[in-house]
């Protein structure tokens, strides 16, 4: 069973180690987090230390993975220390817009690095994951990351790092996407005389229980839609609008390309 260093515990990284403890991934977790209200409830916890900084981590702690979970803004403070320790280890990212080269630059070439671009809803188990590993990583620490991220939900994985920002623009960003489509059906359902508890439940559920029948259905999500649509019924009046051109599709591609390319910019500083 491997070890595992956790940088940073926040909601992140706490979500995280909560589905590792959960799933048993790993037999002993050291977990690094200066700010001690974020990790009292780990103080006692079976197989897991909690210190303050890396000069505190137990001299016989040699992990398996190192998971960086710390804010982008302050990767470049706190990523150096870890040198030693990512020379025998797979380094797993989540920080957002981090590309592989900065930690290969601070570890080292030949330094195993995955770089990894979850979601929010990871912080119930239901996020989406995707993987991009540099050519020192090995098979097993492709397997071991790979296992790591299944605790926040679904993963996949790229071979080409460039398309991160793509990634990001789609499931990184994707949920504010959702929580806009709620609001804008709740509004729209108070728009035309419900309330706005009524307008808000409806939405929700109605986004939720959609999602969970797209996920499990045998049918793709085209063919869901017109399973609902009754010709020159209410849905298809519906669909004219947002289907019209330009309609919901081509929006959501002027958006997810503006967020990419923001993307782009953010990491060249």
């Amino acid at each position: 069973m491997p070890g595992v260093l956790l940088v940073g515990c926040g909601k992140m990284g706490g979500a995280l180690l909560e589905g590792w403890r959960k799933n048993k991934a790993a037999e002993r977790f050291v977990v690094i987090e200066p700010m001690e209200a974020a990790v009292a409830h780990l103080v006692g916890a079976e197989g897991v230390t909690v210190v303050g900084d890396v000069s505190a981590v137990p001299a016989d702690f040699k992990p398996d993975a190192i998971v960086m979970a710390v804010k982008p803004q302050s990767m470049g403070a706190a990523a150096p220390p870890f040198a030693a320790l990512a020379a025998s280890a797979v380094t797993l990212s989540i920080a957002a817009g981090t590309p592989i080269s900065f930690f290969e630059a601070a570890f080292g070439k030949d330094a195993a690095i995955v770089r990894a671009m979850p979601n929010t809803p990871a912080a119930i188990g239901m996020g989406m994951s995707v993987l991009c590993a540099n050519a020192a990583t090995t098979d097993a620490q492709r397997t071991l990351s790979d296992t790591l991220m299944q605790a926040a939900g679904v993963v996949d994985w790229i071979e080409d790092e460039d398309l991160m920002d793509a990634v990001t623009a789609l499931s990184g960003s994707g949920p504010a996407y959702v929580f806009h489509l709620i609001e804008a059906m709740a509004a729209a359902g108070e728009a035309l005389g419900l309330s706005p508890e009524l307008a808000t439940k409806s939405a929700l559920q109605t986004v939720a229980g959609a999602g969970e029948l797209a996920r499990t259905a045998a049918e793709d999500p085209g063919t869901l839609r017109q399973n609902v649509t009754s010709p020159a019924g209410t849905t298809a009046a519906a669909l004219d609008v947002l289907m019209a051109n330009p309609g919901q599709t081509e929006l959501m591609t002027r958006a997810m390309t503006a967020a990419r390319d923001r993307g782009r910019e953010l990491a060249k500083g």
